[in-house]
């Protein structure tokens, strides 16, 4: 394993010698094994690297927050899901007030709650089905209210990485890089200010990664210790394993089964990431069995880990079961009651197994709508295209308004910052060779989990489903750490394999002089695009040479 570090913390080698929170003080562990198993110091500048983390935090926030209201009205989406959030809010299901009946919707619901969520507590208007209601606890503008779910889930996403990014790459430096860059993504602030569910499943794959890391870390800290205290782990059977209990259990990988019924809650493709992690959970644990010295570690990890993930697994599900609690306790839902839908075959109205059967129907059709859903739009693209930028999607746009100008507009347009997402396939390419080269568990995670993101959907174009590069958005936080894998790289001096000489301190000191101006330039270019596509993410009022100027690639702009 390489690190990443800079030049305000120690390498990972540096930590190995034995502190506490290495998991193992030394002992009897040969140094080698110290340092295949040692994690982060979470002790290490904790004060520094959380008040840096604020300020990329703030960062992100003040520029989902500010405005947040305009465009006035709801744009693209938000016609359905505001509408749909607040029917959660005010009858437990999604309700067409217009109609006053239920509404047939093909998503399940936990984004919409939370997008409900901002309009209970700030309020909610629509003068199409005429509801008007009050904040509970302040009103404000109603565009605020819908949108204020979204604004908060994209600030948490970009703390996340931050978190994430240091604990990955030992470098509070790398992983505000990645929280920064994040922050100034074009296309994570378009939908971070707009209530459209993608940001939603965003944060929470984010969140699942982010806890198997910390599982990983924690494993490998027990392992540690038991090293330290003495195991032989080339005894057959529990006495070379660590002690069990229920401290010892694995309680950031269950929490990742959570998060993960989570994102299912929020899109169904929140399951492609499903058997991605579990994979990567399998990986690591072999890792540190090999690591530990045990004889057989594929056989004992999969003996030890298996039930666990079936465990992780069920809690999954019962997550998902229970976001859909406002429709299975309310006899309102569409599908819900058998006797409402005569001509609808397969429901029930028994007691209790009549609800779930009938949810069971309805995701049926639901599945259905999804896979016949091949109309053409004017905004669809495909995968191929999206990491190039291919054809973004106008949320919005208007070419009234006065500017100075004989002519307006505005526009909000779900477009990546280009030189951040133009660097993404180049970091893919980088990432998986340096991978390959430093055998690092850090590049094999990033690139599973960004191809969890992007490839089924590559499957389904095969069929002509209709696509929008909106449906990439889970995957964006592992692209960004792939650009930041790639940045550390050019910073840190390769592993050598003895008995090859290390590098002297000074050619050290040169690599992470020459590589922090690449790296800090890089950022600096990417802050520079994004100031000058920031107009056209949040819908600002331009002159129409100005709009025009920034539609780079005309005619897939436009």
């Amino acid at each position: 394993m390489t690190s990443a570090s800079t030049a305000q913390e120690p390498s990972t080698t540096d930590r190995a010698a034995g502190s506490p929170n290495d998991g193992g003080g030394g002992g009897g562990i040969p140094a080698a094994v110290r340092r295949r198993l040692t994690t982060v110091d979470d002790h290490l500048g904790r004060g520094q690297a959380w008040l840096a983390t604020g300020v990329v935090v703030a960062i992100a926030a003040i520029l989902r927050f500010v405005g947040l209201s305009r465009p006035a009205g709801k744009i693209f989406d938000e016609t359905y899901y505001a509408k749909d959030a607040y029917g959660l809010i005010d009858r437990g299901v999604e309700w067409n007030y217009k109609d006053n009946g239920p509404s047939y919707v093909v998503h399940p619901p936990l984004g919409k709650w939370l997008i409900g969520i901002g309009e209970w507590a700030f309020g909610y208007q629509d003068a199409e089905s005429n509801v008007s209601v009050p904040g509970h606890l302040m009103t404000t503008a109603p565009e605020f209210g819908w949108r204020f779910g979204a604004a908060v889930c994209g600030t948490l996403s970009v703390l996340l990485l931050v978190r994430i990014g240091r604990r990955m790459f030992r470098s509070t430096t790398l992983g505000c890089a990645a929280g920064l860059l994040l922050a100034l993504d074009g296309f994570h602030l378009v939908l971070s200010r707009t209530a459209i569910l993608d940001i939603f499943l965003l944060l929470f794959v984010l969140a699942a990664f982010g806890a198997l890391v910390l599982d990983r870390d924690a494993r490998r800290r027990r392992w540690a210790r038991a090293l330290a205290d003495g195991l032989d782990p080339t005894v057959p059977g529990r006495a070379g394993r660590p002690a069990s209990g229920w401290r010892s259990w694995p309680w950031w990988r269950l929490a990742a089964g959570v998060l993960l019924g989570c994102a299912c809650s929020v899109k169904w493709s929140g399951l492609y990431f499903v058997p991605a992690f579990a994979l990567l959970v399998l990986l690591w644990e072999v890792g540190v069995r090999r690591s530990a010295g045990v004889r057989r570690p594929w056989r004992d990890a999969v003996l030890d880990e298996l039930p666990w993930l079936l465990l992780a697994g069920v809690l999954m599900v019962v997550t998902y079961v229970a976001t859909w609690s406002g429709w299975l306790l309310s006899d309102a839902g569409y599908y819900r009651l058998a006797s409402r839908y005569p001509n609808v075959e397969g429901l029930s109205d028994t007691p209790f197994v009549g609800a779930l059967i009938n949810l069971w129907e309805y995701h049926k059709a639901a599945y259905g709508f999804h896979a016949q859903l091949d109309d053409p739009h004017k905004y669809q693209s495909w995968p191929w295209q999206w990491l190039l930028l291919g054809r973004p999607v106008a949320f919005a746009w208007s070419g009234e308004g006065t500017c100075g100008a004989p002519s307006c507009a505005s526009e909000v347009l779900l477009l990546g910052t280009p030189l951040l997402w133009w660097s993404f396939l180049p970091a893919l390419a980088a990432t998986a060779w340096l991978g390959l080269a430093r055998r690092d568990w850090r590049a094999g995670a990033i690139l599973l989990s960004a191809a969890a993101g992007l490839l089924p959907w590559f499957w389904f174009a095969l069929d002509g489903r209709t696509m929008f590069s909106f449906y990439a958005a889970p995957a964006v936080p592992f692209l960004v750490l792939a650009v930041v894998y790639v940045l550390g790289a050019m910073v840190t001096p390769a592993p050598v394999t003895p008995p090859a000489a290390p590098p002297s301190a000074e050619q050290v000191n040169d690599r992470r002089l020459v590589g922090g101006i690449i790296a800090g330039a890089y950022v600096l270019l990417v802050a520079l695009c994004f100031g000058y596509f920031y107009p056209i993410f949040v819908g600002k009022l331009l002159p129409y040479a100005d709009w025009s100027a920034r539609m780079w690639l005309d005619g897939r702009w436009i």
